[in-house]
């Protein structure tokens, strides 16, 4: 059984946080791009900063640049559970929306999820 996340337990004190690996591995994936670095007090360096760019001015450089931080922090954290095949980043008004393809590498099974903040 794979923990899910946010962690949550319900009205008897039972986790509720449960799920299939692909879905495990979606939310390692979300950890990691909304994770602040200096959030996690035993790992300062985890997570990829996107929320401090939500209020960056948009535009091409910074879509560009988005896109290789996140795939940095992806096959840092998680390059051993997933292979990136496509890293999409666009901003939509103030929000910016992440359409991730990749490749769980102990199942072999092709992902696609979309990340909005």
């Amino acid at each position: 059984m794979d923990v899910a996340f946010p962690y949550a337990v319900d009205l008897r004190g039972a986790t509720t946080a449960s799920g299939s690996y692909e879905d495990h591995v979606r939310d390692l994936i979300e950890q990691v791009l909304f994770t602040t670095p200096g959030e996690r007090l035993n790992r300062p360096d985890f997570g990829s900063g996107l929320l401090q760019l939500v209020f960056a001015p948009a535009g091409e450089e910074l879509l560009a640049s988005t896109r290789l931080l996140l795939q940095s922090n992806l096959q840092r954290w998680l390059g051993e559970l997933i292979s990136v095949e496509g890293l999409e980043v666009s901003s939509e008004d103030a929000r910016l929306a992440i359409t991730l393809r990749y490749v769980v590498l102990s199942t072999g099974q092709r992902q696609q999820n979309r990340f909005v903040r």
